[in-house]
């Protein structure tokens, strides 16, 4: 991923992030093992407390209104003046085993907390987020383990005057959740240390980037590669070499094709200079040696790749002219090269197809209907999904929903970021660095980039059918070093994303590594 500044569409003014609120006590009272009034219906508009919930703290900012999801009410959490409540249900007579509860949500952001809770299952609390939200209702999950027989359901809001939350749908069933991939590419990293990058724990010791990604929780690295870069780094070389580091810290393995001597993405898709003069059938087998030989390699080192990608953002196809969008034929030919090659490696090794604009749902169906219709072949399917550019998160949720039902993958996040501050530390202009570029509710803090990434995460979690596979943070390690910047040609070239990265200006992990311990 690598694009230039973009024109935003207008957005609302950007609210504060919430943090965590203490949880208030579980209420005496017991219910069925089956949630009560799960959608909202029974008393009507202006339910103080509905039917089957009990409260605490100050009830009067939670009650039900009219504009349910699907129906006709929904619980709302406002109030004109500061506020702390819960409404909760206690269940009881439950088996013991994985349960998750799922809900729909809004919220116009702004809390101090505003979240779901299961408490008294067994365990330790579990809480998700509710993201920001106020353009749709989006569905999110809380994982949990009953070992006791009961849990309660909470809804939880400490929030400030006129901040609000509405909830609606909820069910608690047997069934496990949780994402298989927890990743970060990492591209970017041998540059940065052979330029004298220097990476610290949020303590401030100095330590290996990959010990402190993984003892956050961390378990996929993404790497691409280059054919021929002209300053040699993303090739062949610099991608066995990493690719140890990665394997020795326990971590799973995504090779990201590029297919270019730079990078690739929706406006351009460059051939690389030895295979400039190639027709298609040519092509195919350019194709084909590259893959497999890269792949070849790491599997004869020890690192077989877990993961493949053919291609980068490949909205309009790859290897232009003669792998664009406009001939289908030829281009599924290209990237069934790419399969062949990875699975002749590997059988096991999932091969994954990758799209930009993760909230373009129509572009997305258009693409995968004649990739399908052509005879492409594919495992998985990921989407870059960046909010200041892709949509807002009800956005990426329908398309990602619509995208694992319609064609029956698995879909990840291939690459998502958000800025922890907006200045930059080198001389080049970052690609966002104003507030009118932000998302609300999302500002460009360390929390605000934590809250993003846990918030992409959760809505990626609640892929129905449990095929939402993961998330990808781009570009993890890529900090600010003279020398390494975005072109590979020029060595005085800046670095524009070094606001995005996961250790902040004092090469210091940052709190959005929380996001990889999730449940």
């Amino acid at each position: 991923m690598f694009h230039p500044r973009r024109t935003l569409r207008a957005l609302l003014p950007p609210l504060v992030a919430g943090l965590t609120l203490t949880a208030l006590p579980a209420p005496a009272a017991t219910a069925a093992s089956t949630l009560t009034n799960a959608g909202f219906e029974a008393g009507g508009t202006g339910t103080a407390t509905p039917a089957g919930w009990s409260e605490t703290g100050d009830t009067h900012a939670s009650y039900t209104e009219a504009g349910g999801r699907d129906g006709g009410h929904r619980l709302a959490h406002w109030s004109a003046s500061a506020y702390r409540v819960e409404t909760h249900q206690r269940l009881t007579g439950l088996a013991a085993g994985d349960y998750r509860l799922t809900a729909w949500v809004r919220s116009g952001g702004g809390q101090n907390a505003a979240y779901l809770a299961l408490r008294g299952c067994g365990g330790a609390e579990q809480r998700t987020d509710l993201p920001v939200s106020d353009s749709g209702w989006l569905r999110i999950v809380v994982p949990v383990t009953v070992t006791g027989g009961r849990c309660t359901v909470a809804v939880v809001s400490d929030a400030n005057a006129g901040d609000w939350i509405n909830v609606d749908d909820l069910t608690f069933e047997r069934g496990t959740a949780g994402l298989a991939v927890k990743g970060a590419d990492i591209s970017s990293l041998p540059k940065s240390e052979d330029r004298g990058g220097v990476y610290r724990t949020a303590s401030g010791t100095v330590a290996d980037p990959l010990a402190v990604l993984r003892s956050a929780g961390m378990n996929y690295a993404r790497l691409k590669v280059w054919v021929d870069p002209a300053d040699g780094y993303n090739d062949k070389a610099h991608v066995l070499a990493l690719a140890k580091r990665v394997k020795a810290r326990g971590m799973k393995l995504l090779v990201d094709f590029h297919y270019s001597d730079a990078w690739a993405d929706p406006g351009k898709q460059t051939k690389p200079a030895a295979w400039a003069g190639h027709g298609y059938e040519q092509l195919r087998k350019d194709v084909y040696d590259h893959t497999h030989d890269v792949l070849d390699a790491l599997k004869a080192q020890g690192t077989t790749a877990d993961m493949v990608q053919v291609g980068n953002e490949i909205n309009g196809g790859m290897l232009w002219n003669e792998g664009s969008t406009s001939n289908w034929a030829q281009l599924a030919g290209l990237l069934n090269s790419g399969y062949t090659a990875a699975k002749a490696v590997s059988p096991s090794t999932s091969v994954a197809l990758h799209l930009a604009e993760g909230g373009d749902l129509d572009g997305t169906r258009w693409w995968f209907d004649q990739a399908v219709s052509h005879g492409v072949r594919f495992d998985v399917i990921g989407l870059s999904y960046y909010g200041y550019w892709h949509g807002t998160l009800h956005d990426v949720q329908t398309t990602l929903d619509d995208t694992a039902a319609r064609y029956g993958k698995p879909v990840f996040v291939a690459e998502t970021a958000y800025p922890f501050r907006l200045d930059s530390e080198d001389a080049l202009e970052n690609i966002i660095d104003r507030e009118d570029e932000l998302v609300p509710g999302y500002p460009a803090t360390p929390a605000g980039q934590a809250r993003w990434m846990n918030d992409v995460a959760s809505i990626v979690e609640a892929v129905p059918g449990g095929r939402g596979l993961g998330v990808f943070h781009w570009e993890a390690t890529w900090t600010a070093r003279d020398g390494n910047g975005w072109d590979p040609a020029d060595p005085s070239s800046g670095n524009g994303w070094e606001n995005q990265a996961l250790f902040d200006y004092d090469d210091r992990a940052l709190p959005a590594m929380e996001w990889f311990g999730r449940r």
